[in-house]
């Protein structure tokens, strides 16, 4: 197997707003991850990640760009990123940016340019069109039924022009139209930009929404709803394959960068076309598949052999071919050890024990913020306290359909994005060590339980076991180039796979429940001797093909 920088690298992602906090304005800026680079490399990461940091009205958090070339006066100057990428690259680590390549804010000059009239140069920059008429020629509805991923219409109508205009995502988020060409190379130049100032590569966000069905119709309707879920329509569409060959073409592909695409609808069935060896148009992509797996409103336990099922999927089909990213949060899910764990009986155990299942499979492995430390989900009263669109979106629709204020406020405590997005929680001082100044968003109450400075001095912590088990991996090849296979594929309770590398085999044991787990007949014997990993006291025991886990209990053992 090709060896490659990026394959052997730690990825952490930053999410600059929450993660600190350097002038006491009570919003995380550029200077405060400079601060808290040291921690960063302590942690063993070769690769950081950073959420938009560009000039942005911020409707959604800065995923609405109003300017690719200037930097969010929150954040800083662009003198403080050229400062990070110095620091970061003088600690010998890497960093990698968030591009936003399928839609502007409706801020940007291009969109202010395309708005103006219909014979604006810009106008088939975006994505416009006429509204469904009555038969006096006056305009009555949307140009189709799309529903807009954070809830509403998809269409925002402008009185100005007497059209409406695309956003699958927030209204102040219209959607380029990728089918123009001056469109994509104005795109192009921006990617370019970033490039000849020295990052280290991409993140490139909702990617896979940048094709539209052709003559984007309705979707069915059967329920007859106002809106319907469109990701069929915009969703890793046909013809998608030679806009990301172009986009790599003419950017990141004359590089030696790291490139990771969101890439939500993509099935294995096609990633060979996505990160494939010959006809891959990125390394890797984050995909979803395993994180739909668990549902907030149903609340169901997660489903442990279907999770299975999942992930060997995806390690199985890219073996020897393509790349996997590896990651189980990020910055637009809630906490896993709320979710797939246990953050009450079982806090320490589930956030290990979920760390060592996905770590150490095939793939470069992502951690983000506060998950080294087991970050729990965050219960607010009131919506106000809740920041993010999609939320207050949900909250608002759900109110006018009558569903009262404590049912959905129960749905947002298990879901929604902000869960990963309350500061980072430095230490057990006011607001968490985040800010000298009244926070963005209100700190977990927990912090004074649950922060870096205590975990430090811990030897058993959560942050202490993620600090071994990164080690674990750079020291063995294995854990980065060996091939995966699962065992025990029907265990209900037991996520256990082997990796093998030439002469060399490991086995990584996790119990993912509440109770204890038995693993019997096993193909192989193992040893308290070969002990690599343990996130719980493991007795005594000479080598057996038994072994008994307890609730979420995690060992890594090397085969003889």
């Amino acid at each position: 197997m090709k060896k490659i920088w990026w394959k052997e690298a730690v990825g952490y992602q930053i999410y600059p707003r929450s993660f600190q906090d350097s002038n006491g304005d009570g919003i995380g800026d550029l200077q405060g991850i400079v601060q808290r680079l040291d921690y960063v490399k302590d942690l063993g990461i070769d690769v950081i990640w950073i959420c938009p940091m560009y000039q942005s009205p911020n409707d959604d958090n800065g995923y609405d760009i109003s300017d690719y070339q200037a930097i969010m006066d929150d954040f800083g100057t662009m003198e403080d990123f050229d400062t990070l990428l110095r620091e970061v690259h003088k600690r010998d680590m890497k960093l990698i940016i968030d591009f936003v390549p399928n839609h502007t804010s409706d801020e940007h000059q291009w969109f202010v340019e395309s708005r103006e009239s219909k014979d604006s140069p810009k106008r088939d920059w975006y994505i416009w069109r006429d509204g469904k008429k009555d038969k006096s020629g006056k305009t009555i509805a949307e140009p189709n039924n799309w529903e807009s991923i954070f809830g509403g219409s998809a269409w925002e109508y402008d009185e100005k022009t007497d059209q409406y205009y695309l956003h699958v995502f927030s209204t102040k988020q219209p959607d380029v139209n990728w089918e123009n060409s001056e469109a994509r190379q104005a795109i192009y130049d921006q990617v370019n930009y970033w490039l000849d100032k020295g990052i280290d590569g991409f993140r490139i966000d909702a990617v896979s929404h940048i094709k539209k069905r052709k003559k984007l119709p309705d979707m069915p309707n059967p329920k007859e709803k106002k809106y319907v879920s469109s990701f069929d329509m915009h969703m890793n569409q046909k013809g998608i394959q030679p806009l990301l060959k172009e986009f790599k073409e003419k950017t990141y592909g004359q590089y030696d960068v790291m490139t990771v695409g969101e890439a939500n609808g993509v099935s294995i069935d096609e990633a060979d076309l996505w990160v494939g060896e010959k006809k891959g148009k990125m390394d890797m992509i984050f995909q979803f598949e395993h994180l739909g797996l668990w549902d907030a409103e149903t609340n169901l336990q997660l489903d442990i052999v279907e999770l299975k099922k999942v992930l060997t999927r995806w390690q199985k089909g890219l073996e020897n071919n393509g790349w996997n990213a590896l990651f189980i949060e990020n910055h637009d899910k809630p906490r896993v050890v709320s979710t797939w764990g246990n953050d009450d009986e079982f806090w320490y155990e589930s956030a290990t024990s979920m760390a060592a299942m996905y770590f150490l499979m095939q793939g470069t492995p992502f951690i983000y913020q506060g998950q080294e430390i087991g970050m729990t989900n965050v219960q607010f009263d009131s919506i106000d306290d809740y920041d993010d669109v999609s939320a207050k979106n949900l909250y608002r629709i759900r109110r006018e359909d009558g569903v009262a204020h404590e049912d959905i406020m129960r749905i947002l405590w298990a879901s929604s994005r902000d869960n990963s997005r309350t500061p980072m929680q430095w230490s057990a001082e006011g607001n968490a060590g985040f800010t000298t100044g009244s926070p963005w968003m209100k700190v977990n109450p927990n912090f004074k339980d649950i922060n870096v400075e205590d975990q430090l001095k811990d030897e058993n912590s959560v942050l202490s076991f993620y600090k071994r088990m990164i080690a674990l991996k750079k020291e063995h090849d294995i854990f980065t180039y060996g091939i995966y296979d699962l065992i025990l594929p029907e265990h209900h309770q037991i996520y256990a796979y082997t990796r093998t590398l030439e002469d060399e085999k490991v086995v990584v044991l996790t119990n993912l429940s509440t109770k204890d787990a038995i693993c019997e007949d096993l193909d192989f014997k193992i040893s308290l001797d070969h002990l690599l990993l343990n996130n719980l006291p493991v007795a005594a025991h000479d080598d057996t093909t038994t072994v008994v886990l307890k609730p979420y209990e995690a060992r890594v053992y090397k085969l003889s």
